[in-house]
């Protein structure tokens, strides 16, 4: 799908979408499309039970005194209430109704909106974005295409005063969008063909666009003590890998400046070892990997847009898997930090993965902060459902400024208690740690939390539990039903917010 911008004008061809306020008030193109039509859109209005609210949508056929083939009414509620989420949220609608309709071109246009929020040529950036977010397919592997139910809008038009201006802006989104794709690509294929090594290729071709990529096989690793990480995937023919990227674009004045770091687990595939996971399901946890594939999106979208930061992303990948090698309940594993950890669930394994990968970042790096994304545990849907990923952290400023940012990218987080008493849990009598809490089912989420806290150091840190956020069985606006490719926006907005150019 291909998007422009363009100077406030009546198209000649394809569909027209234009904008009616709260209370079915025109905008001023709405006004000059009625009285060309002879009132058609007055009379519509009458007609139906569209009012001009946030997600009011109203179709009129080919009416007389126009050349386009339809127009679409959309609705803006009160324009100064109006939010970024809400812009890329109408242009994903905007995407689904007019594919089933058959349209093949859109004219959307954006009268000045007085938004407290954005100018409305960034408004007008929004929109394209949302419609591009909500215009992905995954259809890799399909070979019997069902043309009648394949997308048709090819090419959409947003018309601002100040085009050029939203042109610009576009362009950035647009790189931030790719990184969302290449996420919901990632955990959207299949473990057959996404494995460790396969993904660390994937990783290596963010080479291209300056991102330095180094791929730590299984003797490296056991070179630096990974015995927690190389413990997870040694009942796995796929030998595991550590993927280390770096993206260093902040000025040479500030290029000796302490880089910031993302650390994603990689399960590729997850049956819970010889903890096996009930069958029903288990096809779902080939997307086990969504923090890897996270931070692999977050990486390309900040080369993609050359954001003045150092970052470096930091993914451990391996698959879990039954087997005569496989590691067992009751094994004792030592970590790179030289924690020793008795392994009492098999499928309490990302944290494995997570404890090398994070002691690794934190020990090579001295990062101003770490960022751990994880599928890590089904008790967090349990607990916040798929409309929060659970936030942990040992520092408030860094908590503050990533709930800020997934409630502007409407990517939300909520922050859950760590202390002492949920620590205890961790301790195992026989080694310094356990991967399973002594408190049965109670707070897995948290115990899973202060586990990870135990490999950070003094690091400044957050622990985000993506579980119900990384895949979603419904199709909404803007993400898809599938990889949704959850985290890239957030951590690019705080990125933005808060550290870049500073």
């Amino acid at each position: 799908m291909k998007f422009a911008f363009s100077e406030i004008s009546i198209p000649k061809r394809g569909s027209l979408a234009v904008a009616i306020y709260a209370d079915k008030a025109f905008s001023p193109t709405a006004e000059v499309v009625d009285k060309k039509t002879k009132g058609a859109l007055s009379r519509a209005l009458e007609t139906s039970r569209f009012t001009g609210k946030q997600g009011d949508f109203l179709e009129i056929a080919a009416p007389s005194g126009l050349e386009v083939s339809r127009v679409v009414l959309f609705g803006l509620g009160d324009p100064e209430k109006l939010t970024t989420t809400d812009m890329e949220t109408l242009g994903g609608s905007l995407v689904k109704r007019l594919n089933t309709a058959g349209a093949r071109s859109v004219t959307v246009i954006l009268d000045e909106l007085n938004a407290k929020e954005f100018k409305t040529n960034e408004a007008a950036a929004s929109i394209a974005g949302g419609a591009m977010l909500g215009s992905y397919r995954f259809r890799k592997y399909k070979t019997d295409i069902d043309e009648a139910a394949e997308p048709t809008l090819a090419r959409m038009t947003v018309s601002c005063k100040g085009s050029a201006t939203a042109r610009k802006a576009f362009a950035d989104i647009e790189a931030l969008n790719e990184g969302v794709f290449l996420t919901r690509d990632l955990v959207s294929e299949p473990a057959n063909e996404l494995y460790p090594e396969s993904f660390a290729g994937r990783c290596l071709e963010l080479s291209d666009m300056g991102v330095h990529v180094e791929i730590l096989d299984e003797a490296k690793m056991q070179r630096l003590g990974m015995g927690a990480l190389l413990g997870v995937g040694q009942g796995s023919r796929r030998d595991s890998r550590l993927v280390i990227m770096q993206w260093n674009g902040a000025t040479t004045k500030k290029a000796g400046k302490k880089p910031l770091a993302f650390v994603g687990k990689g399960v590729c595939f997850d049956t819970g070892g010889i903890s096996l996971k009930p069958g029903p399901g288990m096809e779902e946890m080939k997307w086990d990997m969504g923090g890897a594939g996270t931070v692999t999106g977050l990486m390309k979208a900040l080369a993609g847009r050359k954001a003045k930061v150092n970052a470096v992303g930091v993914i451990g990948l391996v698959e879990n898997m039954p087997d005569g090698n496989a590691q067992r309940p009751g094994d004792i594993v030592k970590s790179m930090s030289g924690q020793t950890i008795e392994i009492l669930n098999t499928d309490a394994e990302g944290r494995l993965v997570l404890a090398d990968a994070l002691w690794y970042t934190q020990d090579r790096f001295k990062p101003e902060f770490m960022i751990d994304l994880a599928t890590l545990t089904g008790a967090i849907i349990v607990t916040l459902g798929h409309e929060n990923a659970g936030l942990f952290s040992n520092n408030d400023a860094l908590s503050e400024q990533l709930f800020a940012a997934g409630k502007a990218v409407g990517e939300g987080v909520w922050r859950l208690p760590m202390s002492e008493a949920y620590a205890k849990q961790t301790k195992s009598p026989i080694a310094d740690l356990q991967n399973i809490g002594t408190g049965g089912r109670g707070a897995g989420s948290i115990v899973a939390a202060e586990f990870l806290q135990k490999f950070v150091n003094d690091t400044p840190w957050a622990h985000l539990d993506i579980a119900g956020m990384a895949w979603s069985k419904a199709d909404k606006p803007i993400t898809p039903k599938g990889g949704t490719g959850y985290g890239v926006r957030l951590l690019d907005k705080f990125i933005r917010d808060n550290y870049e150019g500073k």
